[in-house]
């Protein structure tokens, strides 16, 4: 399996991990979250897209590093599941803060 691939699928089990078996926030049940989730994706996409179009690429891609699948706007599918993990596990981080700050 590639690298960046292999990072992304770890990433995003180490963070639903975390919150299913530690955190335990609830934000995978909360509306906020896909909203906040679906307002990333929009931006990532339009950012993304710039970033890593093929015909003239401001960031570019070992091609042996990741499966070569690109969408939208030839985008890696890596990119996406980074992205769900970063910013998952920034809220999840956020909430807890909260948690610490009320109590």
């Amino acid at each position: 399996m590639p690298e960046y691939t292999l990072a992304t699928l770890v990433a995003i089990a180490v963070v639903v991990a975390f919150e299913l078996l530690w955190a335990r926030t609830g934000i995978f049940t909360s509306l906020q979250y896909w909203l906040a989730m679906a307002i990333v994706f929009f931006f990532q996409v339009l950012v993304d897209g710039w970033l890593t179009r093929l015909d003239d690429p401001v960031v570019s891609y070992a091609p042996e590093h990741f499966l070569g699948i690109r969408f939208p706007f030839d985008i890696p599918i890596e990119d996406f599941g980074f992205g769900f993990a970063l910013v998952t596990a920034v809220i999840i981080c956020w909430r807890l803060a909260g948690r610490r700050e009320t109590a």
